[in-house]
């Protein structure tokens, strides 16, 4: 593996490229008026940065929480935008272009179901979503439930990150299901060490 030199324009590059492929897929989706929602890193990113801007997480790819009935115009919409539809290992995700990357792709989430058969909650409707700066993102109560339900190593990092902005506390135990309440007591927990 060769390695590039150390640069700023890089990484920012990196960054806009990111931002870049979220603003197009979620311009797609407003003309086709296909109900969506930016979930995942950019959605936590956006609620941290509304306490704490220098406590936000840049992330590599946009995770979108669509309706499966609105699957077909989805594929059409992203499609007409230079997506490219793939299916790899369990996940509809739209690469950016014919040459993009699946680490830097849109992926799909679909709404009021289970992403894993394991998983204690289905995810959120697209209804329970606010109005963000260019795309609607979840509401914090949504959001955290998904991110508890999930509950990968990038997860309990974003709740983490919730948690020290402010926009968890103790009281959160007492509005989760008991399954996902533990594991936000296990988020706590670590803050602690």
């Amino acid at each position: 593996m060769a390695l590039e030199a150390f640069s700023w324009e890089r990484m920012v590059a990196a960054v806009d490229g990111v931002r870049e492929r979220a603003r197009r897929a979620a311009q797609a989706l407003n003309e086709a008026g296909i109900p969506f929602v930016v979930v995942g890193g950019h959605a936590v990113a956006l609620w941290v940065s509304r306490v704490d801007e220098e406590a936000v997480r840049n992330t590599k790819d946009v995770d979108i929480l669509v309706r499966r009935d609105d699957f077909p115009r989805v594929i059409a919409a992203l499609e007409a935008a230079g997506f490219v539809h793939r299916f790899v290992y369990g996940v509809d995700l739209f690469l950016d272009g014919p040459e993009g990357s699946v680490r830097s792709g849109v992926h799909i989430v679909f709404a009021g179901e289970r992403v894993q058969p394991d998983y204690p909650e289905p995810t959120p409707e697209v209804t329970e979503c606010e109005a963000g700066p260019e795309f609607p993102i979840p509401t914090l109560e949504a959001l955290v439930r998904m991110k508890l339900t999930s509950f990968r190593l990038s997860d309990q990092v974003h709740l983490i990150d919730l948690w020290d902005v402010g926009l968890l506390d103790e009281s959160w135990f007492e509005r989760l299901s008991p399954p996902l309440a533990e594991r936000l007591r296990e988020i706590e927990r670590e803050r602690r060490r």
